[in-house]
């Protein structure tokens, strides 16, 4: 599959994060649209097409990503679609809260880029 025609949604309420993930994956050829709030994310997944993979950040304000995640697989429109965690929170236990949580991976931050483009062309395939 070429990298271009499926969307990465990156869904992250910094700003910062956004433009950075967007500028490595972009470069990458990998096409990326993005949500600086969970409800914002959803709505999109609702209405955009070709959104392949979500990179969802596990810590905002009025929705989290543990909150997030199981209306996603829950969603007529998303529940094929898969979600990698994307979190500081690194500390043991997180991982698996994350899975639990309906996330399909998991990368802590600061972002592995080999391990995210390991990630994205093995769900992208």
């Amino acid at each position: 599959m070429n990298t271009a025609t499926k969307k990465v949604l990156i869904i992250d309420d910094d700003g910062k994060n956004i433009f950075a993930l967007s500028a490595v994956l972009r470069s990458m050829r990998y096409s990326c649209i993005s949500a600086l709030s969970a409800s914002e994310g959803l709505e999109l997944l609702r209405n955009t097409q070709d959104i392949g993979i979500v990179l969802m950040d596990m810590m905002m304000p009025e929705m989290d990503g543990y909150t997030a995640i199981p209306k996603i697989k829950l969603d007529k429109y998303s529940a094929g679609i898969p979600v990698i965690a994307i979190t500081a929170q690194a500390m043991p236990g997180d991982k698996e809260r994350c899975l639990a949580a309906g996330a399909d991976d998991y990368v802590s931050k600061p972002v592995d880029v080999d391990k995210l483009l390991e990630i994205l062309k093995a769900y992208l395939k």
